[in-house]
């Protein structure tokens, strides 16, 4: 025996000889006495054993209980699902309101989740004249605006028979007496509340829906009235900053409501004088209750902040002492800076309340109804439409004496981007009487520190509600677009007429031939046809390359016409210097030089920048890149020559008239010569500057000058060439004589 101990061989086979004696069950057929719920297996490497199947709790022999997972797991199918135990598993249903993304019955491991069933989509769901809200696993109906609920409450289910009628005080607002019956209603109702929360919380409560014009007349006294209960809690020192900040979060929902988009038709209905005073006593209320909110707890230095969908609340209370130089604030991209006249060690003691307010739908309810100040009309003959063109943001400070402010700066974006050479902005403030609150526009006391298309940049002396008004000159200039096209189309037929009466005439009397006459007729027929191209082609921009050979037609036309001008002068210099010239070998020059220059200017303009001819709006030479003074370079080049050539001309003139005493006949035709030819600078010149001046400063009268002097310039030239020349009166007299009706008119 104790040979057989030392052996570890068998004293292994020792102890299993007595564990197959002690264990009635074998390790063959271990595996036959697992229980129903259980699987034999090996685990970890030990030999078989009866384990409980996924499901289930137990020895895997005797016994294996169903867990419960419904009981035993926290939340397993989540808050939006239920959960139900089967025998070793369980499975997961969404609650009613909500949808699984996966199969009806799921388990949260296989992806499966439970989502908001909109119910609103459905379609009609609410009934007619009502509108349906989506909640989480749920919805409720409201009614459209001027319609009300046949039961009391706003919001309803429709399987409770609610059905949407119209509202008895749709048109209230157009009633004095209805509103005043309406207002009075809504106090006495609000009166029975004293509690600043609570009152706050009804008025957010039943302005949370769409609003007739009344209900929001009425609820904005409602909210003036409610200042004097927050006055009244002012008395209490103590309350704790955490009840100050709830308050103003109902105060802030409670006016937001009010305000909102949505609110606008209310709002528009209202008459002007009605809005102006309602939207004012809102925005006064607002200041002077987060004021008085914000002094019950002057002991304490806060900094709060809230937001909601139509306005944005900033409160700072500190120390004066304690301040910065500067107190700015930063809301929805804009941004406001106040600066104190003292600084905080310069002796002044106390605590100090700063509130900033913006609001994001008010600018169209604050609509201006007449000019503040905003029109230059130094640069427009008339007031284009002036809009709200930022958001509204307003300072307020309490107590004014301790903090004495020196300056407000703000920068304001624009709700749309602005042409700062054409439209007009001015920094402006909503400016009101605590004791009428008949608000207005007004701009004194505020000044543009910089504009660009995005934004302005104000400063003001004052503290208010401040915002960028802006008036559209190019909204102006559309306004007479009309008028200006009439002008155009019947200055430029008279135009035309005129100047073929004038080529007819040169052409066809032979008495009055002369390089003079040869000059006019070559000036006349080039504009005639730069007039008729203007008027069939100016508009034909649908086609780039039409557009672009109209642009340089015009552009060739043109010039050919102040070239033939520049030849007048050039005529008359030599005339007066008495050159002696070759009339053919003149001509010919006359003729190259009239339309051969204009040709070498157009081709060069043509070949650094075709792409400028012709733009989107117009068949003419584009601004850009100064492309323009291709035409007004040449024009004025050949105006200042021409103005060199008449100064000589006077000068000879007054001294052969002087010493000389010359031939009275020679002289009084260059003096005749002369004046048709100034006549003509002045007409062509005087065009082409007032078109300058439009390029340089387009301004409703510049319009209008440039309009009617190049409209009608054919006329013109009629008029000083034919019509005022003695012989070629004598020419038409002559001409007519024989003829009894137009002899009498004639003499």
């Amino acid at each position: 025996m104790e040979s057989f101990l030392k052996s570890p061989m068998k004293l292994v086979l020792l102890t299993a000889w007595l564990s197959s004696l002690m264990d009635p069950c074998s390790f063959t057929d271990i595996c036959d006495s697992c229980h129903q719920f259980a699987t034999c297996k090996a685990l970890n490497g030990s030999n078989d054993g009866c384990f409980c199947n996924h499901g289930y709790t137990g020895d895997g022999t005797t016994f294996c209980h169903d867990d419960n997972e419904c009981q035993n797991v926290t939340n397993i199918c989540g808050d939006k699902g239920n959960c139900t135990n089967t025998e070793g598993s369980y499975y997961c249903t969404c609650v009613p309101g909500y949808t699984s993304t996966g199969p009806d019955k799921f388990q949260p491991n296989d992806g499966s989740e439970c989502t908001d069933i909109d119910e609103c989509q459905t379609g009609q769901l609410c009934g007619p004249k009502s509108l349906c809200h989506n909640t989480n696993g749920s919805f409720y109906c409201t009614c459209q605006r001027d319609y009300i609920p046949t039961s009391g409450t706003k919001h309803f289910h429709p399987e409770t028979g609610v059905r949407c009628k119209e509202h008895p005080q749709k048109y209230c607002h157009d009633n004095a007496g209805c509103i005043t019956q309406t207002v009075n209603s809504t106090l006495e109702y609000m009166s029975n509340i004293t509690e600043p929360q609570s009152l706050l919380r009804e008025i957010a409560k039943q302005t949370s829906g769409d609003l007739t014009s009344v209900e929001v007349i009425a609820y904005v006294e409602a909210l003036s009235r409610s200042t004097s209960t927050l006055r009244a809690g002012e008395q209490d020192r103590a309350a704790k900053p955490s009840v100050i900040n709830s308050t103003l979060l109902k105060l802030v929902t409670a006016v937001n409501n009010l305000v909102e988009k949505e609110e606008l038709v209310s709002w528009s209905r209202i008459k002007e004088d009605l809005r102006e005073h309602t939207i004012t006593k809102l925005l006064h209320t607002v200041e002077e209750s987060v004021l008085t909110l914000a002094s019950s707890n002057s002991r304490t230095s806060t900094e709060l902040e809230i937001k909601a969908t139509e306005m944005e609340l900033k409160l700072f209370t500190f120390d004066v002492r304690h301040t910065k130089a500067k107190l700015s604030a930063s809301m929805g991209g804009d941004h406001i800076n106040l600066t104190p006249k003292l600084r905080p060690d310069e002796g002044r003691n106390g605590s100090v309340s700063v509130v900033f307010v913006r609001y994001d739908s008010i600018s169209d309810i604050l609509k201006p109804g007449s000019d503040p100040g905003v029109t230059d009309y130094s640069r427009y003959a008339g007031t284009g439409e002036i809009t709200v063109n930022s958001q509204v943001i307003a300072a307020a400070v309490k107590p004014a004496d301790v903090y004495q402010l020196d300056h407000v700066t703000f920068i304001l974006k624009h709700k749309e981007p602005i042409d700062t050479k054409a439209d007009v902005t001015r920094c402006a403030f909503w400016e009101y009487e605590p004791a009428s609150l008949q608000g207005r526009w007004a701009t004194r006391g505020c000044k543009t520190v910089h504009v660009n298309s995005n934004a302005t940049t104000c400063s003001c002396n004052h503290l208010t509600h401040f915002a960028i008004l802006m008036s559209s000159g190019r909204a102006n200039l559309v306004a007479h677009y009309t008028v200006l096209t009439r002008i155009t189309q019947l200055g430029m037929i008279i135009s035309l007429i005129c100047l073929f009466m004038c080529i007819f005439t040169f052409w066809f009397f032979s008495e009055i031939q002369s390089t003079r006459t040869t000059i006019h007729k070559n000036l006349c027929c080039s504009l005639f046809m730069a007039e008729f191209i203007f008027l069939v082609g100016i508009n034909m921009n649908t086609h780039k390359l039409f557009c672009s050979v109209i642009a340089g037609l015009l552009h060739y036309f043109f010039l050919a016409a102040f070239a033939w001008m520049c030849m007048e002068g050039i005529h008359l210099y030599l005339i007066v210097v008495g050159v002696i010239y070759n009339k053919g070998f003149l001509h010919r020059n006359f003729y190259i030089f009239g339309y051969g220059s204009p040709a070498v200017v157009v081709a060069i303009s043509a070949t650094l920048g075709s792409k400028y001819y012709g733009t989107d709006k117009v068949c003419w030479l584009s601004t850009e890149n100064h492309f323009i003074w291709s035409f007004i370079g040449p024009a004025c080049l050949i105006i200042l020559v021409n103005l060199l050539a008449f100064g000589v001309i006077i000068y000879k003139v007054y001294r052969h008239t002087a010493v000389k005493k010359p031939e009275i006949s020679h002289y009084e035709n260059i003096r005749s010569c002369a004046r048709g030819a100034v006549a003509l600078l002045f007409v062509l010149g005087a065009t082409w500057t007032f078109g300058v001046l439009h390029i340089l400063k387009e301004t409703t009268l510049t319009a209008y000058l440039f309009t009617i002097t190049n409209a009608f310039q054919g006329m013109f030239i009629f008029i000083f060439l034919c019509v005022l020349s003695r012989k070629i009166q004598e020419e038409y007299y002559r001409l007519f004589k024989n003829v009894p009706c137009c002899f009498e008119c004639l003499r």
